[in-house]
């Protein structure tokens, strides 16, 4: 490490070392099969004690290392003294050796705010604790058996911890923390993998990759769909449609090569969901916006949810704009 890095690279190596812990915290919550569970609005809007832990970790870490930034958190927690086993010190030297580019060399801790999703895919997370039980407890059929642990791994690709930092209300830069990444490898296998990426730097921490050309694959929402978003995915004219749970799990299928689009015309989406993923698909080439082609904005004053709906692509975003019909456009109204 050469001088004093700048302030967002430190940021951005705290984050993905804080994701790394919560990752840690939510994987623990979930092998001690009690998860605390509350519903929030209704029982497709849960929180658990993963969440609560978890957020806890980010936000009370970040904040004491960088005090004068803003740190908006998904769960309305209490304010309460935070145990010192909870807090991450660490930063990646990997990210503290990068060269920041310089349109963010400047800044300042005050400058920026930053979004945290302490899981993503809540509704995945529970889905998949309670099979994971029933394997323990059931007598079942090995082959019943082989299909709950199957149902089990799918639900958790689909958890992720997002961190996202935004200037100037724009995402510039994310981290996301898969918890459960080489699960289906079984006992023994290291478990979780981070993904990160800075505007002008680039993203690591996987391979990226692009569907064929010839084809259109959508992902979308797996429990929040309805009408309006049905027909938005229909509109694609989509070869494959995949529906999976957690923004930032949809993403990553973009940046890996399996979906083209990410499609949900629907408020629902909050912006903790999309700061993190929105920079790292950013930094490659890609593009997040509501469904009018209309950029989201990450100022500390935003209102929180995404009202216009999501659409993310790697490439070619012009095209599935182009595809949203007008009765979808009519049902959301513009952020």
């Amino acid at each position: 490490m050469s001088g004093n890095p700048a302030v967002v690279m430190r940021l951005v190596a705290s984050a993905y070392s804080v994701a790394e812990k919560a990752g840690a915290i939510v994987r623990k919550v979930l092998h001690s099969g009690d998860l605390g569970i509350v519903e929030k609005t209704g029982a497709n809007d849960l929180q658990t004690l993963a969440d609560r832990l978890a957020q806890k970790s980010i936000c009370a870490s970040l904040s004491r290392r960088f005090p004068k930034v803003t740190i908006i958190g998904e769960e309305d927690l209490p304010c309460e003294e935070v145990q010192e086993d909870m807090i991450e010190n660490g930063q990646a030297e990997e990210i503290l050796q990068k060269s920041c580019p310089k349109e963010y060399e400047a800044l300042k801790e005050e400058e920026l705010v930053v979004w945290v999703d302490p899981l993503d895919g809540t509704k995945e997370y529970t889905e998949a604790s309670s099979c994971l039980h029933l394997q323990a407890v059931d007598q079942k059929p090995h082959k019943e058996l082989d299909k709950t642990h199957s149902t089990a791994i799918r639900l958790l690709d689909n958890v992720t911890v997002l961190i996202g930092i935004a200037y100037g209300g724009r995402a510039i830069a994310g981290v996301i923390n898969q918890p459960f990444y080489n699960y289906q490898l079984g006992s023994g296998a290291a478990l979780g993998r981070t993904i990160w990426g800075v505007l002008g730097l680039g993203a690591f921490g996987f391979q990226l990759q692009e569907v064929p050309a010839d084809k259109r694959i959508v992902t979308t929402t797996r429990s929040h769909s309805n009408k309006t978003v049905t027909d938005c995915v229909n509109a694609m004219e989509p070869h494959d449609v995949i529906r999976v749970g957690g923004a930032g799990n949809k993403i990553i299928q973009l940046i890996e090569g399996k979906a083209s689009a990410y499609v949900f015309a629907s408020p629902g989406c909050k912006k903790w969901d999309t700061c993190g993923p929105e920079a790292i698909l950013h930094a490659v080439g890609g593009k997040l916006t509501d469904m009018f082609g209309n950029p989201y904005h990450y100022n500390a004053d935003v209102k929180h949810m995404n009202s216009a709906g999501v659409l993310a692509t790697l490439r070619n975003h012009d095209y599935y704009v182009s595809r949203v019909p007008q009765s979808v456009l009519q049902a959301l109204r513009s952020d």
